[in-house]
């Protein structure tokens, strides 16, 4: 009797956690070396706004044990473990305008915003 294997399937690739544009990494470099030198930033997924969801950023001395690290050239961003599943594949950009400037987050995971743009939902 002759057995057979089978060959293991495929495993899809994982697109990666979250990448920066080059004018995100440019503001963040400005920052961490100004006035948040030694701190890293920090992302996380809150409860807000209509849609239910929205993007938290806040300044932190070290990553915690349920941080994920996302590395980009020179830089280090941290992203909460329990975000990673909303995040997954995400852009973070900087845009600055006439009134306004800010990070950004083009999310592929996002099925829609509220009208304000305050919060998003999966």
């Amino acid at each position: 009797m002759e057995v057979t294997q089978t060959p293991a399937p495929k495993r899809r690739e994982l697109p990666p956690l979250m990448t920066l544009t080059d004018a995100a990494m440019d503001r963040l470099r400005r920052l961490y070396a100004g006035g948040e030198k030694g701190k890293l930033l920090h992302i996380s997924v809150g409860t807000k706004g209509c849609s239910g969801m929205s993007y938290q950023m806040s300044w932190v001395e070290k990553p915690s044990p349920t941080d994920e690290v996302v590395k980009s050239q020179d830089l280090t961003v941290l992203v909460d473990r329990k975000a990673t599943l909303f995040l997954i594949g995400t852009v973070m950009d900087y845009r600055q305008d006439k009134l306004t400037s800010g990070f950004t987050f083009e999310n592929p995971n996002e099925k829609g915003r509220c009208g304000c743009g305050e919060s998003f939902h999966v």
